[in-house]
């Protein structure tokens, strides 16, 4: 079975909120909410969008700042797709910062991870991908996320 035949979020009317989140990811619900409320705390916040070319809402974490000179700046530093039973976390990064991002403190299945993972696009990136199930899985996605803050801003 492909991956995708068990994503999450079809109806384009249907905007995702807690209670169908809730329904839809069962008891890994509760990592979905210690993510949302660290999101605060690290300066992001999470919007839902609708992606037509896969036919499914995705959620984007986003990073605020402002500059040195008081421009406001924002970056997408994750991607997170809902599956039965779970989410997925997706958060990119560009090919020169893999040897630097080596030195995270992330969990072996992470670090393989990004050992493996192909690169993709004119400018290479690659994704590390968390399946997240439970909140143990978020302290490896809140290290990359803070790693991705500090690389590319």
């Amino acid at each position: 079975m492909n991956k995708n035949d068990n994503l999450q979020l079809r109806d384009p009317i249907i905007t995702p909120d807690n209670g169908l989140l809730e329904c839809i990811l069962g008891e890994s619900y509760a990592a979905y909410e210690a993510l949302q409320e660290a999101l605060p705390g690290m300066e992001m916040e999470q919007e839902w969008q609708w992606y037509t070319p896969h036919k499914a809402w995705f959620a984007h974490g986003k990073h605020f700042w402002t500059t040195l000179k008081g421009t406001k700046k924002e970056k997408n530093l994750y991607w997170l797709h809902v599956f039965n039973g779970y989410f997925d976390v997706a958060v990119w990064f560009k090919e020169k910062n893999r040897m630097e991002l080596l030195a995270a403190d992330v969990s072996e299945k992470t670090m393989q991870m990004i050992l493996e993972t192909e690169t993709f696009g004119k400018v290479p990136t690659f994704p590390v991908v968390i399946k997240v199930a439970g909140v143990e899985s978020l302290a490896d996605i809140f290290t990359l996320i803070e790693y991705k803050k500090r690389l590319e801003k």
